[in-house]
């Protein structure tokens, strides 16, 4: 595996205002109509997955999965969404896909980062 995958993750806690360390990640792909596991990982002390699957993947659908009840228990706080499924279309094998995720026990948002 590469220093930097094609697809790449990071996670903020926006309510401690840090890093989301030790959240564990999956990314998948849909193959015809069943999801099949790429890659697992955890965020480092940084909240990144840098090596998230190969270096180049064909187009497709992929999902990443982050398990953040698994997170929030370890930290001792409740949460409302035990896991996160972020779906997206991979339609370029050239290019970076970065999935950032801003997270609260309640509440979250991602969009595709750079």
């Amino acid at each position: 595996m590469s220093d930097v995958s094609q697809v790449t993750t990071h996670v903020l806690d926006a309510a401690e205002g840090l890093p989301a360390r030790d959240v564990p990640v999956t990314l998948a792909v849909l193959r015809e109509s069943a999801w099949v596991t790429v890659a697992d990982a955890v965020t480092d002390d940084d909240g990144r997955v840098a090596t998230l699957g190969p270096a180049r993947l064909e187009p497709g659908t992929y999902r990443i999965v982050f398990d953040t009840g698994r997170y929030f228990t370890a930290k001792g706080r409740p949460t409302f969404y035990p896991d996160i499924t972020i779906t997206f279309a991979l339609t370029d094998s050239e290019q970076h896909y970065h999935v950032p995720v801003l997270l609260s026990p309640f509440a979250y948002s991602t969009y595709r980062g750079s």
